[in-house]
């Protein structure tokens, strides 16, 4: 007996519902998985993004930008009106310990010298050109004084108290300056003054330390000693 067309029509209704039923069960099961996949990408991109965030900022804080301690200066050449510049040596080379060098200043600003650098600090009893002149190479500044008592005590009471002091300064008697004198020194750059003159230190420091030595062009605290070959 022919098929009815209500019953031709029935079974295609119900054989596209078997199929669709079967499609939206398909889609129910991959939905899921689609769904945690993107999960799983969002969640990575955020993390990604946060560290990108992260490394900026860290980048830009002023201990991490200028080893250790309070930022530097932003100068790495000479600038108007603090000190002076000097010529720099010919040569930077390391020699002996205890062979003494020629130096075209006093105090020196660049040169030869010993292959073992001063820690930062306040040495009353001085330290020999040959090894200061290492530390203007790491971009450190070299406070020399030939003071009486009274300024003298001044003088390391002030270095005691300035936060730059303990990252770059390495500050010494030095008999081969006239009396009553402080000399300034940063690589290529002097500076003398009679007296204590907190200010113009400040003003040094805050142009020269750590952006004028030519071994390391973002400076290498005098916080620790040590030879370098």
């Amino acid at each position: 007996m022919p098929e009815s067309r209500n019953r031709r029509r029935t079974g295609r209704q119900s054989g596209r519902g078997s199929r669709s039923a079967q499609a939206a069960a398909e889609l129910s099961i991959n939905r899921p998985r689609t769904r945690k996949t993107n999960y799983w990408y969002l969640a990575a991109s955020v993390i990604i993004a946060v560290l990108v965030i992260a490394g900026f900022v860290i980048a830009d804080l002023p201990f991490l930008n200028q080893g250790i301690g309070p930022e530097t200066g932003r100068s790495s050449e000479y600038v108007e009106g603090v000190g002076e510049q000097q010529e720099v040596m010919p040569t930077r080379n390391h020699v002996d310990p205890g062979q003494p060098v020629v130096y075209s200043t006093t105090p020196p600003t660049s040169g030869d010298h010993w292959n073992w650098w001063a820690r930062c600090g306040f040495y009353e009893g001085g330290l020999p050109d040959e090894r200061i002149v290492h530390n203007l190479e790491h971009g450190n500044i070299v406070v020399s004084y030939n003071l009486p008592a009274g300024d003298v005590s001044r003088l390391k009471e002030f270095m005691d108290d300035f936060d730059m002091a303990p990252i770059w300064a390495v500050t010494r008697y030095y008999d081969k300056i006239p009396e009553g004198t402080v000399a300034l020194s940063a690589w290529g750059i002097l500076d003398t003054m009679q007296g204590v003159d907190e200010g113009r230190i400040e003003t040094f420091f805050e142009h020269y330390a750590g952006t004028t030595g030519p071994e390391f062009p973002d400076g290498s605290p005098c916080t620790t000693t040590g030879l370098m070959e």
